[in-house]
């Protein structure tokens, strides 16, 4: 069952590598902001095609709070090559805390059950999921939800 509207957003705990943060500093900087945090897979074309479109929003939205972490789940054994994604990592300009989650850890915290790729969790600054959108309109169902928790932050902060 995917997790529900309303639930806390779960332990950043147990991938088996992180890239450009690490996971303790990803979780501190989520803390009192709103959060997308994105699966994403080196396999997946739809997710390289929406990595530009997440990226703007990291960039545009860091100053009304937003924070994004983004979750590479293999899919195949070929996707649990650390170097492949390192590379990704880089050419996708993916600038944001990258949690590697070779065995699944954060897959089952987050309750993705069916390993969706892309996959959207949108939480607020309160850690409460507000949406979660996956596939390839993932996006366009995220973009309004992403709209509505920035202006309650913004409203909240005064």
């Amino acid at each position: 069952m995917p997790m529900r509207i309303g639930t806390e957003m779960p332990s950043l705990e147990g991938a088996t590598e992180w890239f450009n943060a690490t996971g303790a500093a990803a979780a501190e900087q989520a803390k009192g902001h709103p959060v997308l945090v994105h699966f994403w897979s080196v396999s997946c074309g739809t997710c390289k095609e929406n990595l530009p479109r997440v990226a703007e929003w990291r960039e545009q939205r860091a100053a009304e709070g937003l924070r994004v972490v983004a979750v590479h789940m293999p899919r195949y054994e070929a996707d649990t090559d650390a170097e492949a994604v390192r590379d990704a990592v880089t050419t996708y300009q993916i600038a944001e805390p990258c949690a590697v989650d070779n065995q699944h850890k954060l897959r089952d915290a987050f309750q993705n059950e069916q390993g969706y790729v892309p996959a959207y969790y949108l939480f607020d600054a309160e850690g409460k999921l507000r949406c979660f959108a996956a596939g390839e309109f993932g996006l366009k169902v995220l973009g309004p939800a992403l709209e509505r928790v920035l202006a309650a932050n913004k409203a909240a902060a005064g």
